[in-house]
């Protein structure tokens, strides 16, 4: 049989990757030993599969690699890493695809998207039909795990087109729950006040997407005098107030979860919101210094690198750097789930701005920001040069404006990241030409003006 449909063991996948209790009582209560057992099988299965793609052949050799130099995961960090800009490269080479492209006779099928194209041109996404699947029904357990029921109804909030995130949160909430999905899009999709007016006439339970849209919506519903009491808002958050988003949506409980368009969701909280676990039977996690790449210890940031156990289709993923900023942790004993951890987004450590020897994270600004209530918590950074030197502009929407507000967030930004920037204060709504978070999936946090 043709098709997705014909390419599938679904109950397969369920016994690998379970969710529910039978996550919480088989990969998730793994000794560290049995973990490890399970890692290495997947693992070497990947490591087969890659070294067919053109992508990881021709890098390996040119590092010096041969099939068979890695035995097994203590090897792992001598391979080389990679990043979007790689795959970006391959693209440029190869066009229209890139060399990570790995369709042949035997795995010929392909799901196609793309990135939302946040940080450049949007990369082309390729996955085989297991992969897909498998990527659905963790985010599923992701979802089940912070609460998700049968008979909530789901108001998502991500994009559509050809962004992988719409249809990757349509797939897994429609396949593998019984969950009435709204599938509402971006702003640019359905217009803000017509998505508060759709999730009240709805009767939304339950909120999905990124974090700075979802709080662009609290505001609008307030700005209509809509209250939509939610039951859980789950997305990405980071280190974001969350107890704000949660005041703005009637005490709803607020979860973060991490992913990328690659990888699909690496790790979620469980209602303890003592970090996120990563689902550690589908991924190898590291933490990799910025500059140098070598990984760094537990408890110090670094960029969030995965190796994907499942994924042995068209594009296999062998330690992917995805620039993201996290900090890994030691399993929480009393969680009940054996996963070692990670705190979530932090930043990107390529949209980075040195200001006086100091390393500003843009995306990482909000949450300062949002310790302000007079502040809507949208901005966007402006750097520029002046007197020969780089200096950067935070742009802040804020309800009330006044020199002592300004004054007071420019100090609490400056103990927060170490050096000086102006505050510049203006009102509901004004960021959003420079941002788009009415029309992207992920807004725009940085304005390059030098």
């Amino acid at each position: 049989m043709s098709g997705l449909l014909g390419r599938l063991d679904v109950a397969a996948m369920l016994r690998d990757y379970p969710m529910g209790r039978a996550f919480l009582e088989g990969p998730a209560a793994l000794s560290r030993d049995a973990l490890r057992a399970l890692q290495e099988r997947r693992f070497a299965a990947v490591m087969e599969r890659a070294w067919q793609v053109p992508f990881y052949r021709d890098r390996w050799a040119a590092a010096g690699m041969e099939p068979g130099d890695i035995s097994g995961l203590d090897d792992l960090a001598s391979i080389p890493s990679f990043s979007k800009d790689d795959l970006m490269a391959s693209v440029a080479e190869a066009p229209p695809f890139g060399t990570f492209d790995g369709r042949n006779a035997e795995n010929s099928f392909a799901v196609f998207h793309t990135t939302s194209g946040t940080t450049g041109v949007p990369q082309p996404l390729f996955y085989g039909a297991e992969d897909r699947e498998i990527q659905n029904l963790l985010l599923a357990r992701a979802y089940r795990l912070m609460g998700l029921r049968d008979g909530d109804i789901v108001h998502s909030v991500y994009g559509f087109g050809t962004v992988n995130g719409g249809h990757y949160v349509r797939e897994a909430v429609t396949h593998f729950t019984d969950a009435l999905l709204v599938p509402a899009g971006t702003g640019r999709d359905m217009p803000s006040e017509q998505q508060v007016e759709t999730m009240a006439r709805l009767g939304a339970t339950v909120l999905v997407g990124f974090g700075d849209y979802v709080r662009h919506l609290a505001e609008t519903a307030e700005r209509k005098g809509l209250r939509i009491p939610l039951r859980l808002v789950l997305g990405h958050f980071g280190r974001g107030d969350r107890q704000a988003v949660s005041d703005a949506w009637g005490g709803a409980a607020v979860y973060d979860w991490y992913g990328v368009g690659d990888t699909g969701v690496i790790a979620a909280e469980n209602p303890s919101r003592n970090g996120l676990h990563i689902f550690e039977d589908a991924h190898l996690v590291e933490a990799l210094d910025p500059e140098t790449g070598a990984p760094v210890e537990d408890g110090h940031a670094g960029n969030l690198c995965a190796t994907v156990l499942f994924k042995t289709g068209i594009y296999p993923i062998v330690r992917f750097d995805t620039k993201d900023l996290t900090t890994l942790s030691a399993p929480d004993a009393e969680s009940g789930i054996g996963f070692r951890r990670m705190s979530g987004f932090e930043g990107r450590s390529d949209n980075m701005v040195k200001l006086r020897g100091i390393n500003v994270y843009p995306t990482a600004i909000g949450a300062f920001l949002e310790e302000f209530k007079p502040l809507t918590g949208e901005y966007v950074c402006r750097v520029f040069r002046a007197g020969g030197r780089e200096e950067m502009a935070v742009v802040a929407e804020a309800r009330e404006r006044s020199d002592r507000l300004a004054g007071e967030v420019g100090e609490r930004l400056k103990r927060g990241i170490g050096v000086q920037v102006a505050v510049e204060l203006v009102g509901p709504g004004e960021t959003a030409a420079l941002t788009q978070i009415n029309e992207r999936q992920k807004p725009l946090r940085l304005v390059d003006e030098r």
